[in-house]
């Protein structure tokens, strides 16, 4: 009985693993972004700046985009714990910042849009 047991309580935290780590989820996740934000080879900056590279880059460093006063003088650097408390309340995690997005309230949607933004480099291209 209690292989049983901690089988079944491996799997559920493997799928649990799992699904926070989505891709294709994250990717529908991030369709509520893109009225503001590209992402990929042809990317461009449109009402935010676009998002290729983000995990590990400094906020407001996106040549060419005019971030708000809040945005670049918040000296975040993007890991994914920032931009999980970011994406949770930006306007809680970055006073002043015009993002009029308010956020994502369940866990699963932020590990996996993050799992999504993690794929794409500085270029826009895929990782491998």
């Amino acid at each position: 009985m209690k292989r049983i047991v901690f089988a079944a309580l491996a799997f559920l935290a493997f799928e649990g693993a799992a699904r926070a780590q989505d891709v294709a989820a994250g990717e529908k996740v991030f369709i509520k972004c893109k009225a503001c934000h590209q992402i990929g080879e042809t990317a461009k900056n449109a009402v935010g700046p676009e998002l290729n590279g983000l995990i590990g880059r400094h906020s407001g460093a996106v040549d060419g985009f005019n971030y708000s006063a809040g945005m670049k003088n918040s000296n975040l650097q993007w890991t994914e714990e920032n931009l999980s408390e970011y994406l949770k309340s930006p306007k809680q995690k970055v006073p002043g910042n015009k993002m009029a997005f308010v956020g994502l309230n369940k866990p699963e949607d932020i590990a996996n849009v993050l799992a999504y933004l993690k794929q794409f480099g500085p270029d826009g291209k895929k990782a491998p």
